[in-house]
């Protein structure tokens, strides 16, 4: 029996997981809320006909047939629809971040426990075949001392992009290239590497004079474990290349760039290594130059897990206590960008 998802949020992204739940054998959507209705309509007739409408969350939670919910609106206000869903009990999949705060996110981690529903987040950048191989090598200390990992993401944001909706170019809705885009390859460095021990930051404006926020981030990280790593990131990149994720150890060298391997190379040659080269789908679009340019698979997988994870009695792939430590790093991005000056984590919320 598939798990009946509602979305919530009809916007730009929504046609993606959408897709995803169209495409899945064991999750499938059978409503949409928006609070432009006509939205949620046009949603739910292209990639679900049959699945309701609505016009609020409370109108969908209300639905007995909804039993999880995608949320998939403007990152601000994750949270209040976070809790509003775990007090329906009704299981809860949210597009990252996760919340605008620490504090926020602890508190839909801690509504979520209480209701006994699952609560996982979408940084499905992590299912990425390359990404699975790396954690695994690094777990087999393949890559002998580890000596830095880095993150580049220049992509290219024409400026109408910022102005499709309002939420887009201001910086308290959850908008800017370090939370709205870097933050899938801020969160992969975290599930490599772990959590950060020190954070360096600075932020500019190169390409969207008009748009008061951040469109590309240099960023130094210094680990727990002590290595070393960067992350570049801009939207100002024109016309825009896929992400690299770098590892680079004394024995070793893995990167990956889009969704599959740039290189992998040790100085012990495994039998297998060969048919790792090969994993990944170097075509898979991953909007380097284009907000459209995006594949569902990612999400699917994420989707699907859930399903099962519901069926089981286990954890999802992605919980989010497992990406708090992704926006701890964010957050600290921007207050190091902010005073100039390194700050050290914790972070005081």
């Amino acid at each position: 029996m598939a798990l009946k998802f509602g979305i919530l949020g009809a916007g730009m992204i929504s046609g993606l997981h959408a897709d995803a739940l169209r495409h899945s054998a064991k999750a499938r959507l059978v409503a949409v809320a928006d609070v432009d209705k006509g939205r949620a309509e046009k949603l739910a007739s292209e990639y679900a006909p049959g699945a309701k409408a609505y016009a609020t969350l409370a109108e969908m939670l209300a639905d007995p047939e909804v039993e999880a919910v995608s949320v998939v609106t403007p990152n601000h206000l994750h949270t209040d629809a976070v809790l509003a869903i775990a007090k329906a009990g009704k299981h809860v999949l949210c597009e990252k971040p996760p919340a605008m705060s620490l504090k926020e996110t602890d508190a839909m981690m801690s509504a979520c426990a209480k209701a006994g529903v699952k609560f996982g987040i979408f940084v499905q950048c992590r299912i990425r075949v390359p990404i699975q191989q790396m954690k695994k090598a690094l777990a087999e200390g393949r890559f002998g001392k580890v000596l830095r990992a880095d993150a580049v993401m220049k992509w290219y944001r024409a400026g109408d992009y910022y102005k499709r909706d309002a939420w887009r170019s201001d910086r308290k809705s959850g908008a800017g290239v370090t939370i709205q885009h870097a933050f899938h390859y801020i969160d992969l460095l975290q599930y490599l590497m772990g959590p950060a021990r020190q954070v360096s930051a600075s932020m500019c404006n190169l390409a969207h004079p008009d748009v008061y926020l951040e469109d590309t981030l240099e960023a130094s990280i210094v680990f727990e474990t002590g290595v070393k790593g960067t992350v570049q990131a801009s939207t100002a990149m024109w016309p825009g290349s896929d992400v690299r994720i770098e590892i680079y150890g004394e024995k070793g060298c893995a990167i990956m760039e889009g969704a599959a391997f740039k290189l992998w190379q040790f100085q012990e040659e495994r039998p297998e290594d060969g048919k790792i080269r090969s994993m990944g789908d170097s075509q898979q679009a991953t909007a380097g130059g284009s907000t459209t340019a995006l594949a569902y698979a990612d999400h699917q997988v994420v989707y699907d897990d859930c399903a099962d994870a519901v069926a089981h009695g286990r954890e999802v792939v992605i919980p989010c206590a497992a990406v708090r430590p992704s926006l701890e790093m964010a957050l600290s991005m921007y207050k190091s960008a902010k005073t100039g000056s390194a700050t050290t984590l914790p972070l005081a919320d």
